[in-house]
Parts: structure tokens; C-alpha cells; sequence
């Protein structure tokens, strides 16, 4: 699995994408994140019904997958499969960039382990 931490010739390739939102006003959000997630099959995130405003203002039509404290280690092999058929992930959370105190750290560290 690659993790994606540059963009090389600005095309969004399969695999898993790290992606910033808006902390506040929805408005404060990079074309680029906005371009991934356009092109993403599925994104992750913490609370679907929180993510699904975002995703709508910007008609997105990514899938969504809740993943939170709750469910992620019963997503972990879900998602490494998704990563597996070539797909385009993008992880989110609720406000800010993921990972940093949120649910995603334990499923990030995993995913990158067991891929």
C-alpha cells in the first residue's frame, strides 16, 4: 500500500490519501484536498453525518465510511481490502488533519503495518 505524501505530476493516484478539513468555516478548505476527495471511491471518517455536509456542499459523492473508536479495528481489514482492489481512500476527521488526536491514529499506525 502507498501512502501518499506528495503529489507528483498533480494526478490523485489509487491508495491512501491524508486529508486536512476545515476547522470551523467549511469555506477553508485547499483545491487540492477538494480534488482528492472528489476522486477518492471511498472516504474514512469520524462522523458520517458531520463529514456528509462538507462532502454535499462541494457535491462530492464519495462513499462514506464512519470510522471512530467504536468500529476501527472491525474496519482495519475492510479497508486494507479496499486499498488491496486499487481504490482511493481518503482519510478525514471531523475538523483539522487526521491522526494527530483522533480514532485514525490507531487504525493509520495499523494500516501502514499490515499493508
Amino acid at each position: 500500500m502507498i501512502l501518499h505524501t506528495e503529489n507528483i505530476n498533480n494526478k490523485v493516484k489509487n491508495g491512501l490519501y491524508i486529508v486536512a478539513t476545515p476547522i470551523g468555516n467549511l469555506s477553508d478548505i485547499t483545491l487540492r484536498a477538494l480534488e482528492v476527495l472528489k476522486k477518492s471511491d471511498y472516504v474514512l471518517c469520524e462522523d458520517t453525518r458531520i463529514s456528509k455536509n462538507l462532502l454535499e456542499r462541494y457535491e462530492i459523492k464519495s462513499k462514506l465510511i464512519a470510522n471512530h473508536k467504536f468500529n476501527e479495528k472491525k474496519n482495519l481489514s475492510k479497508v486494507i481490502d479496499i486499498l488491496k482492489s486499487g481504490s482511493i481512500v481518503s482519510l478525514i476527521s471531523d475538523a483539522g488533519t487526521p491522526s494527530i488526536s483522533d480514532p485514525e491514529q490507531y487504525w493509520l499506525t495499523n494500516v501502514l503495518v499490515m499493508t
